[in-house]
């Protein structure tokens, strides 16, 4: 399954899965609210959803199994019939509907299944429904969604190469014996977060809390040329560090040095900013320059902060 996507209908964050390919939207996130568990067993147990959703099988699904489908018919007919959404798949192998455990958990069901289930909740809600998801798959299918993608990927990746460093060189020492490692891979994000952005990841949190309720990070929200210098920068670090400058003040210094430098001259040369900017809309234009201890435990903030505010704001 890869990465969850989110959309809002009528105030409600509503996640979108991809499962073989196929959009899965939560069932469980529609129903919220309206004691979501009871919904979708109700809605489940109705004969002409159960009519619906064997429609739906035996025209996407080569393994379903008929018979089990003519017995559950048969009895949904009956008004104390119950169906659960684990019964429906298990005795019919279908695939139209998942149950999903962990952070996201819940029922999802393919987008047919999910802009059907929507009627049950109002017709209304359908309608927004399907306008939030076209929406989004308009926005997929975007080329300046698919470059801002591809740079998001590459800053991923070359986080990992960052992290490699980090745990062969930094982690050994007796210095940070008495920190998880978690912690200290954190330090050396918010060490590139602060040269471009200005502030810390907390910071951001804190300054956007309506992104992070919708599970955004502040790399979510940065623009392509920004994850395209981020990219750069985990990879400056990464050999800064195999150089033996271990020392976060003077790696700030070079890394806040060559963010300015790589910006401006991506800056000069005057892209529409509606092209490079981040699918989630939230530009980072303006950076906190009250660090403290607390934030960014370990670095020597007084020449950061100084830096920092004597070069500007890098991401203009």
């Amino acid at each position: 399954m890869n990465r969850n996507r989110n959309i809002k209908v009528q105030g409600k964050l509503i996640t979108i899965a991809s499962i073989n390919e196929e959009d899965y939207i939560s069932l469980t996130d529609m129903a919220k609210s309206q004691y979501e568990s009871i919904v979708i067993t109700k809605w489940i147990s109705n004969k002409y959803t159960i009519s619906f959703l064997g429609a739906w099988e035996a025209i996407n699904n080569p393994n379903f199994n008929y018979t089990e489908f003519g017995i559950i018919k048969n009895e949904s007919g009956m008004p104390s019939y119950v169906l659960s959404i684990k019964e429906w798949t298990e005795r019919t192998n279908a695939i139209g509907l998942r149950a999903k455990t962990g952070r996201y958990g819940g029922t999802y069901g393919h987008k047919d299944i999910a802009f059907e289930f929507g009627t049950w909740i109002s017709p209304e809600f359908k309608l927004y429904l399907i306008i939030e998801f076209q929406r989004l798959k308009e926005q997929e299918n975007s080329p300046h969604l698919k470059e801002w993608n591809i740079k998001r990927l590459l800053a991923s990746s070359n986080f990992r190469i960052l992290t490699d460093t980090v745990k062969e060189k930094l982690i050994p020492w007796a210095s940070f014996k008495q920190k998880p490692e978690w912690i200290i891979y954190a330090e050396e994000s918010d060490l590139i977060n602060i040269a471009i952005f200005g502030l810390t990841a907390k910071q951001w949190r804190e300054k956007y809390p309506e992104e992070t309720n919708e599970c955004k990070t502040l790399r979510d929200c940065a623009d392509t040329h920004q994850l395209l210098v981020l990219a750069n920068l985990e990879g400056l670090s990464s050999f800064l560090i195999n150089q033996g400058i271990t020392n976060k003040q003077e790696r700030l210094k070079v890394l806040q040095t060559e963010a300015i430098r790589q910006l401006e001259v991506l800056n000069r040369l005057n892209i529409d900013l509606s092209t490079i900017e981040s699918p989630n809309k939230k530009r980072i234009t303006e950076a906190k320059q009250d660090f403290t201890e607390d934030d960014f435990p370990k670095l020597p903030f007084s020449e950061a902060i100084s830096t920092i505010s004597n070069a500007g704001k890098p991401n203009k």
